[in-house]
């Protein structure tokens, strides 16, 4: 996720960052733009429609299904943002709800009761490890340290890794209360929190899973493709050559627009403006590591 700062507008308009559009639809650019040169001329040089009332009625046909293209827009890039902040609420509930764990765990454990203390210092950032590497369906084996406890060396990694590593501190949490070492009270209080650690899981694979559905998608991207393209033709009486960077910037910023809902609709891709999940994941491990 790219960090800045948004008062600052003069390096918005000119910086240019790895995932900028313009960098993208540049080829798409000029081949709009020498199709529009190439319309321009056929119809003034060659055609001479200047004096054809039907072609020049063209152009209330674009204004009108411009204003249908701007709503279809507006749906599309709202709700590709909603599944961004969305994401971003359900990784800041599994921050909370990993800190609140460890504050509970930590005041209902003995201050000599180190082996289980280690066990959730290590498990509880442990999930949301591997629940990064899960959204971004990674298939690489997580890295673990010489330290690592069994319980996370033996993981069948080609199964749900969050499940297992859930599954693991329940069982520890109920062991736990079965030996007397914390009381009732306090696991009826840490259950919930547990909870919350499955429910994130869930929450961010319902996101990463059901994408925006298909014809949707692509009824978009031909509506832009064929507005642009007869652009110039309605355009070009009252433009003339002038058509031609007219109509590449109208490409420019509709394309820009359905490649933005494009990256940010899975927020969990690992895209430079999708949610920092890497640096959440470090952090939750590092407070847990503090509070434990």
């Amino acid at each position: 996720m790219i960090a800045y700062d948004p008062k600052d507008w003069f390096t918005f308009i000119f910086r240019f960052h790895k995932s900028d559009t313009f960098r993208k639809l540049l080829p798409l650019l000029v081949a709009i733009a020498a199709y529009s040169v190439l319309v321009a001329y056929l119809e003034i040089e060659i055609w001479k429609l200047a004096d054809n009332p039907h072609v020049r009625n063209l152009t209330l046909l674009h204004n009108l299904l411009g204003f249908v293209l701007s709503l279809l827009l507006v749906f599309r890039t709202n709700t590709a943002y909603d599944r961004w902040w969305e994401g971003r609420k359900a990784w800041g509930s599994l921050t909370n709800a990993s800190r609140n764990l460890s504050m509970a765990l930590h005041a209902a454990l003995a201050p000599e009761n180190e082996a289980d203390r280690n066990f959730f210092r290590q498990t509880i950032p442990f999930f949301a490890q591997v629940l990064n590497r899960h959204l971004r369906a990674e298939a690489t084996r997580l890295e673990l340290d010489d330290h690592a406890l069994p319980e996370l060396a033996s993981l069948d990694h080609e199964k749900h890794l969050p499940n297992q590593v859930a599954a693991l501190l329940h069982k520890r949490i109920a062991r736990m209360l079965h030996e007397g070492r914390i009381q009732r009270e306090e696991f009826l209080g840490i259950l919930p929190l547990l909870h919350i650690l499955t429910d994130v899981c869930g929450m961010c694979e319902r996101i990463k899973n059901t994408p925006i559905p298909y014809s949707y998608s692509a009824f978009i991207k031909k509506f832009i493709f064929f507005y642009v393209m007869t652009l110039p033709w309605g355009f070009v009486f009252s433009l003339g050559y002038y058509v031609s960077p007219v109509v590449a910037f109208v490409m420019y910023v509709l394309a820009s627009l359905e490649l933005i809902a494009e990256e940010i609709e899975d927020p969990f891709s690992g895209d430079v403006n999708d949610i920092p999940t890497d640096k959440l994941a470090d952090n939750i491990r590092r407070h847990i590591a503090e509070l434990i």
